[in-house]
């Protein structure tokens, strides 16, 4: 990726999410200039300034304030921010996902209930979107985001996920430690305790890869 393409994205992603380059830095609890224009280049006298490049930490905090991932990051880079139509993926209401034969046994859509909606810059065709319906996860995710889910991606610690236990309940949560009995799910709404689940109690666990606000 080239200098400006890296600067691009950044201007991209904050304005997919209504903020400009300083509002992007405050959100990621960054200095508000780690941004701005001025910042991108320098370092050298005048008509020899050398350019400056954003600090994969910078990028990192700015990813996670607005809840996206570094594979969307990349397409913004690539050019896919919305000039492409994007790839059609199934999508469905969080309050009706755990409905009965909504998904598959492996986290996959099956059944009847689902609609189809464009997203820029997706390349599998195994991924799916959940339209955020309740308030649980505030603030990082409202009502009427969408977040897209891949089942095939190993999650890891950290990793936002989609849970589904067995007894059909979903949820989304930031994966906490994983033993060979347990999963540790902690909220991303600090109204909600952290949950500690027994893995036979769970169906399929799926990886946030990317999320529309």
């Amino acid at each position: 990726m080239k200098h400006a393409q890296i600067w691009s994205a950044v201007d991209a992603m904050a304005a997919r999410h209504g903020l400009t380059p300083s509002g992007l830095a405050k959100l990621a609890g960054l200095d508000p200039t780690t941004f701005n224009k001025s910042k991108r280049i320098g370092g050298g006298k005048a008509g020899a300034e050398k350019p400056r490049w954003p600090s994969t930490e910078s990028v990192s905090k700015a990813l996670e304030a607005v809840g996206e991932s570094f594979e969307s990051f990349a397409a913004l880079a690539a050019g896919h921010a919305g000039g492409r139509a994007g790839q059609s993926v199934p999508l469905i209401g969080f309050a009706q996902a755990g409905a009965h034969g909504n998904f598959d046994d492996a986290g996959f859509p099956a059944g009847q209930g689902w609609d189809e909606v464009r997203f820029p810059g997706l390349e599998s065709d195994d991924v799916y979107a959940l339209e955020i319906t309740v308030d649980s996860m505030e603030p990082l995710y409202r009502a009427g985001d969408r977040i897209v889910v891949s089942p095939r991606a190993q999650p890891r610690r950290g990793d936002r996920v989609v849970v589904k236990t067995q007894e059909g309940e979903v949820m989304v949560k930031q994966l906490g430690r994983m033993s060979a009995k347990k999963v540790e799910l902690l909220s991303l709404n600090s109204a909600y305790p952290p949950r500690e689940i027994d893995l036979s109690n769970v169906a399929w666990i799926a990886r946030i890869v990317w999320a529309s606000q």
